[in-house]
């Protein structure tokens, strides 16, 4: 399970980039470019979500894999956002953690 934490965790720094990154460095880009370029990172994006999902698939259902990635992408978003985009923490961030973690519970518990 750590294996899949690990790639999708890589997965979303490379999504997240392609999403959001364009906007800090290719502002003055024309659009069609940003397209493709973004294209070509997310191919390194899939190339490390379709294993991690396969390899997490043996362990949990497919709501618990996604949730886990949404609790991931949530985190890399955070840290990319502040550091990155020099976004001010907020507050939101904290309240959108928890209702994750809320999420965690009711996806990971038994029963």
């Amino acid at each position: 399970m750590i294996k899949t934490v690990v790639l999708l965790s890589f997965s979303n720094l490379f999504m997240t980039y392609a999403w959001y990154g364009h906007l800090k460095t290719m502002s003055a880009r024309p659009l069609v470019f940003v397209i493709l370029a973004s294209w070509g990172i997310a191919f390194f994006e899939y190339t490390l979500q379709v294993p991690a999902n396969r390899i997490g698939y043996r362990y949990m259902d497919l709501g618990q894999l996604k949730v886990m990635q949404e609790i991931i992408a949530m985190t890399v978003f955070a840290g990319f956002a502040i550091v990155y985009m020099k976004q001010p923490l907020k507050l939101d961030y904290l309240w959108a953690g928890l209702c994750l973690v809320g999420a965690a519970y009711f996806m990971f518990r038994a029963g």
